[in-house]
This record gives C-alpha cells, structure tokens and sequence, in this order.
C-alpha cells in the first residue's frame, strides 16, 4: 500500500510542478507525523496533503482529513519552518490533493488553503 501511496505522490508533486509550485521538501516526519509535500509558490510555503481513494463510498480527499490528522499537519509544520529559519516569516497554507483515476489517466482535485493554520 505504501507504493500507491508514492507512486500518487510523485503523480501530485508532478501536478503541483506544472502548476508553478516548487518543491522544497517530502516525506517530511518528526514526532508529530508526516507532511506529503512541501512546496513554494511564490512566497508562499505550501504544505499539501495527498489523498488518494479508490472509490468516493469512502469519502472525498478532503473529507478524510480530518480535526485530528490537521492538528498534526499544522504541529509538523511548525517543527519543518523551526529546521528552517529562512522560511520561518513566510506565509503558510495548507492543501490537499485529491487523487482519483489511474495513473494512465489521473484526475486531481486542488483544494488550495484546505483549512485554516
């Protein structure tokens, strides 16, 4: 399961590349959890969660990111811009990239500033 989980984040990452953004970061762990992707747009540091469902009987992308797992987001990147001084005054959002399709023929849904810092 952690290949589709990679093989979707590379497809996301690609997608937000093309889009303008540029990557700082992946995979980023620390005690509070993992953020998928960290990227810059503009002036803008963007931590992007990447969800992927095979099928919306189990909600959409942005609905699986719950109270709980945005908590841990924001904690996580709070401990990413602490590693980071030059990035610490930047302004920060939160998206989320919804994956759906196949990787022969991907479909995403950008949910930019997903909620609140």
């Amino acid at each position: 399961m952690r290949a589709v989980g990679s093989s979707w984040e590379d497809a996301a990452a690609a997608y937000l590349a093309d889009a303008g953004l540029e990557p700082l970061a992946r995979n980023f762990t620390c005690r509070h959890g993992e953020i998928d992707l960290i990227m810059r747009e503009r002036d803008c540091v963007v931590f992007v969660e990447v969800r992927f469902r095979r099928s919306a009987g189990h909600g959409d992308g942005i609905a699986s990111v719950g109270a709980a797992k945005r908590a841990k987001l924001r904690r996580a990147a709070a401990v990413f811009l602490q590693a980071h001084p030059a990035l610490t005054d930047a302004p920060c959002r939160f998206d989320v990239v919804a994956c759906r399709g196949t990787r022969a023929q991907p479909a995403f849904e950008w949910i930019r500033a997903a909620f609140e810092e």
